[in-house]
């Protein structure tokens, strides 16, 4: 143990590194015309190709924009007046010396400029995500704000760009590091134990301090993992399924939310016969918008499958849209549709897997002005008119109430667990941890802090064991005589 220490020691502190490779280049912003593209370099090369394409100019100061001529360095023909930026490493994205060219967005500019550079010796096109890659591997980025910059560039609305900030800006990774320092105190007070017990050299209580941080850590990790997927809901889309009998008016409601003519709307009873499926955004929140055939006996065998597809998305569902005609609340089918969806999904509280509910009562513009309004019975509704729209704030707003609470509020609380992969890693944690409790020996217990703590740094995409001895010299001094005593081997 004493040798292993010795020559970890001597190591010292160990970081990612790369070996210097090929300069890559590549359009960064979006194809086809526009005012501006931006097409960028990264690597050794990128002073090289600065020179090349903006001489005889010197060069511009680092992180300043200048604008310059560019011309082909092979023909010395002009490509574009363009402003250029220079980026020495590591004060880069991707943390290796980068240029930047921000040129005029016509296909033919911007298929120059990338001709040009692929004429410069040492340069090649960038490969899919070859920029996040450096970036991650000089440590500008970790995995989860990888996962964050690609939430970013892929987000639709409102809740999801401000969910993908909060991750891109570090914050579960932050989290996971903390935790993954606590483990690692923990394993190291631990593993101090088994090793150095005999010398007195410790302090009193190390096991006992390391049982309370991993019980607080527990503790934690149960809390994340109780966050009902809302994350991943949020990243994907809650599954939004309208639902009711025929000719309430649902094809009529998914064309209105979804402000485009996704279903056919007719008199005719059935005319939905399958599942039609649209993503939406739902007041600022994303959601997988699904139109059903009515529920009713099916009169034909086509009918009859959308029902049994109607009722499959309906178990499958996050939120229920419960439509019924307000003048028609008498009929058998809406009578029948009352006590079998409605009726189970108002009882029971909506926890895990169970659908919220929100119960419209549609066609309001055929009511009388005086009397009464029908109501379905002891349920909560929502007046809609599809027709004249009248009705559309007060659900829009109740849709984002419950929608928060499907898809959590991603400006507040704690970060969201938004893909399997974290849950997966802080489940696997947890479950080591579990382990540790129930250990009864000592050795076994270490090893299952190890594998908690391996589970943690994946999540993040760092860590390495010269932590645990940076820690064990640290708190216990240990090694600062006996590693330079001649007694040992």
């Amino acid at each position: 143990m004493w040798r292993k220490l010795r020559s970890l020691a001597a190591w010292g502190p160990r970081r990612l590194c790369t070996a210097p490779g090929a300069t890559i280049f590549a359009l960064s912003s979006g194809h086809g015309r526009c005012g501006v593209a931006v097409i960028r370099t990264s690597g050794p090369s990128s002073l090289k190709a600065l020179q090349s394409l903006t001489a005889p100019r010197a060069l511009p100061r680092p992180r300043r924009a200048s604008l310059r001529l560019l011309s082909d360095p092979r023909s010395g023909a002009p490509l574009d007046r363009a402003l250029v930026l220079w980026f020495p490493g590591p004060r880069s994205f991707t943390g290796e010396d980068c240029a930047e060219f921000h040129v005029h967005g016509g296909p033919a500019v911007v298929n120059g400029v990338l001709e040009a550079l692929g004429g410069v010796p040492g340069l090649r096109p960038a490969e899919a995500g070859e920029f996040t890659r450096r970036a991650f591997a000089h440590g500008k980025l970790s995995l989860p704000e990888v996962e964050g910059l690609a939430d970013l560039i892929h987000a639709e609305t409102e809740a999801q760009r401000r969910q993908a900030l909060r991750q891109l800006d570090g914050e579960l990774g932050q989290l996971s590091r903390g935790w993954a320092e606590t483990l690692t105190k923990a394993l190291a007070h631990v593993e101090a134990y088994i090793d150095f017990a005999e010398d007195d050299n410790l302090e009193e209580g190390v096991l006992e301090q390391a049982d309370r941080e991993v019980q607080a850590l527990e503790l934690a990790l149960g809390m994340h993992l109780q966050d009902a997927r809302r994350g991943q809901r949020l990243r994907s889309g809650a599954h939004v399924v309208v639902a009711g009998p025929p000719n309430a008016g649902k094809s009529s409601l998914v064309n209105l939310l979804s402000q485009k003519p996704v279903s056919i709307v007719s008199s005719e009873p059935g005319t939905t016969r399958d599942v039609l499926e649209t993503p939406v955004d739902l007041a600022g929140f994303p959601a997988l918008l699904s139109d059903t055939a009515g529920l009713r006996e099916g009169v034909g065998p086509v009918e009859q499958e959308g029902v049994r597809r109607a009722w499959e998305r309906l178990e499958q569902a996050d939120l229920v849209l419960a439509v019924l005609d307000v003048t028609d609340l008498a009929a058998p089918t809406s009578r029948d549709f009352l006590d079998a969806v409605v009726a189970p999904l108002a009882c029971r509280e909506p926890k895990g897997s169970s659908p919220h509910l929100l119960l419209v009562l549609n066609k309001c513009d055929l009511l009388p002005s005086e009397g009464p309004c029908p109501r379905p019975g002891p349920y909560p509704y929502l007046l809609l008119s599809c027709l004249t729209g009248a009705g559309l704030d007060g659900l829009l707003e109740a849709l984002k109430k419950d929608l928060a609470v499907l898809c959590g509020n991603p400006s507040t609380g704690p970060p969201l667990l938004t893909r399997a992969r974290h849950r997966h890693h802080l489940q696997h944690c947890l479950d080591a941890l579990g382990h540790y409790r129930q250990a009864g020996d000592l050795a076994l217990a270490a090893e299952a802090l190890r594998i908690a703590r391996r589970h943690l740094t994946q999540l993040t995409g760092g860590g390495g064991s010269e932590e645990i001895l940076d820690v064990i010299f640290r708190d216990f001094c240990v090694g600062k005589v006996s590693l330079g005593s001649s007694s040992l081997p």
